[in-house]
């Protein structure tokens, strides 16, 4: 039987402020997993399993926190109310591994006081102005700490990387004049393109950036970037589900159908803190080889042995806990996620100004 489980034991949620103190899942003690073949879904009684041409395998619903599905994955309604009764969504990823929907539970922590100031925020340019820059401003001072790692400890490129840091200082300085969404959005879009420049002065020829390329990605890092990106938007997804933030109210993203926008916004602050860290660490152990990705240049993806080792390596990190300077004990990297949310939604209820998560590890 092949299918492919990594588990990770993400933590027990607490809620802060004049947010509700309901807890949706036991979260210390569930997993996340990740099916990469084609297979059908089925229920017996309480107990649901995978079936495919190798076999079938049990899903232990008591264990689960979230299902991110890379095959085809076919189901019967009395999975989907089975799965909905337990809280598990279900995440869905195209042949490139980009995200493309969510199967979700009914809403149960639902504030209706929480949503109404969360669009307030939204309605006024200058709240929604405040909010958008803070994600951009976090977002770029996370990616200043990770140049500013290979400026101290490769010696060869120190000077070069040193001069994109400068450049990039130089648009953070931009962002007060920015009076527009669309103005701060090219402020971050020049941001990007630096630090891609700059990265690719760290990495070897086969890993070079040249430019940004999506559907499809054209070579191998914009295929790590892409399947990097995705599964973040997914774990912020996650997180926001059980907090009493709505997913479609965002500020530096527009809120369009269709989207859960809101976890783009939250994802920039942490795709240089989790998805490029785990790219990095992949491209210099040598930990990728030819065998990790499939097609050719113009139209490249992750093989299943790729997809396998990203998603170790993301659950790994996920589960990794650092000392957190204000709450003085250790917290997971995606507790940093829901504490993110949870600071969002004290902001937007007035109880706290909001300031991103800045690196300081």
């Amino acid at each position: 039987m092949r299918v492919t489980v990594i588990h990770y034991r993400p933590p027990i949620n607490v809620s802060v402020g004049r947010l509700s103190n309901t807890i949706r899942r036991d979260a210390g003690l569930r997993s996340d997993y990740y099916i990469l073949q084609d297979g059908i879904l089925k229920r017996k009684e309480n107990t649901v399993y995978f079936h495919n041409k190798e076999g079938k395998r049990v899903l232990p619903i008591n264990k689960i926190y979230s299902i991110y599905a890379y095959g085809k994955l076919s189901f019967s309604s009395g999975v989907v109310s089975y799965l909905a009764k337990n809280g598990i969504p279900i995440h869905f990823f195209n042949y490139y591994g980009f995200y493309e929907g969510s199967m979700y539970p009914r809403e149960t922590l639902i504030s209706g006081d929480l949503v109404i100031h969360q669009a307030a925020h939204y309605l006024d340019s200058e709240k929604r102005g405040y909010l958008a820059a803070q994600f951009i401003e976090g977002s770029s001072r996370n990616i200043l700490k990770n140049l500013g790692y290979y400026a101290r400890s490769k010696e060869d490129v120190r000077d070069a990387i040193d001069r994109y840091i400068e450049k990039i200082d130089g648009e953070i300085a931009r962002l007060p004049g920015a009076n527009t969404i669309p103005e701060m959005m090219n402020v971050e879009g020049r941001i990007r393109d630096i630090y891609y420049s700059a990265l690719d002065a760290i990495f070897p020829e086969e890993y070079k950036i040249t430019k940004r390329t999506r559907r499809p990605p054209e070579n191998r890092m914009n295929t790590l970037i892409s399947f990097g990106n995705s599964l973040m938007y997914t774990t912020v997804l996650s997180e926001i589900y059980n907090t009493q933030l709505n997913p479609t109210i965002s500020y530096l993203h527009e809120p369009f159908e269709r989207r859960f926008s809101l976890s783009l916004d939250v994802s920039e602050i942490f795709k240089p803190v989790i998805v490029d860290r785990i790219i990095l660490k992949l491209v210099n152990k040598n930990m990728l080889d030819d065998g990790c990705f499939r097609g050719e240049i113009g139209d490249m993806l992750l093989s299943e042995k790729g997809k396998k080792i990203f998603l170790a390596e993301y659950n790994a990190k996920l589960g990794t806990t650092i000392k957190h300077k204000g709450l003085k004990r250790n917290v997971s990297y995606k507790r940093l996620i829901r504490l993110e949310l949870y600071k969002l939604a004290k902001h937007v209820l007035g109880d706290a100004e909001y300031k991103p998560l800045v690196m300081w590890w």
